[in-house]
């Protein structure tokens, strides 16, 4: 099939998908005589999987690893549980610290609405901004 017909049945465009073919993600296929590529049907299933891993936050480094797993003839289930698994450390900690980072400016916000611009001065560069002393 060729690079339009792919392109519409996996719903991304033809600079897309050179770009996976590019980045390793898609093979390169086969070229018929006039010189276009002749994309074989399984590319279809193979973009759709590149979608679906980008979806569970899979960089496309990582997905590159699970397809060669795959290509190579091996199962890439243990490998992908492991990248899961460290996907969901790295979400767990950046909430964390997304929960932290929302009480901090919970607390400015609260220092802002108090705050009298009439009464800043040249010492202080913002005091919405400059943590109280203690």
């Amino acid at each position: 099939m060729r690079i339009g017909d792919l392109a519409a049945m996996s719903g991304l465009t033809t600079k897309t998908i050179r770009f996976y073919e590019e980045s390793g993600l898609l093979p390169a296929p086969p070229r018929i005589p006039g010189g276009y590529r002749n994309y074989p049907d399984q590319s279809a299933a193979r973009l759709a999987f590149i979608r679906d891993a980008q979806g569970a936050g899979l960089t496309l480094a990582e997905i590159r690893s699970v397809l060669d797993l795959r290509d190579s003839g091996q199962a890439p289930c243990g490998h992908v549980t492991a990248l899961i698994d460290r996907r969901l450390e790295d979400i767990e900690r950046r909430l964390e610290e997304l929960a932290k980072t929302r009480d901090e400016l919970r607390g400015v916000a609260r220092r802002a609405a108090e705050t009298d611009p009439a009464t800043c001065t040249q010492d202080n560069i913002c005091t919405i901004l400059t943590t109280p002393a203690k």
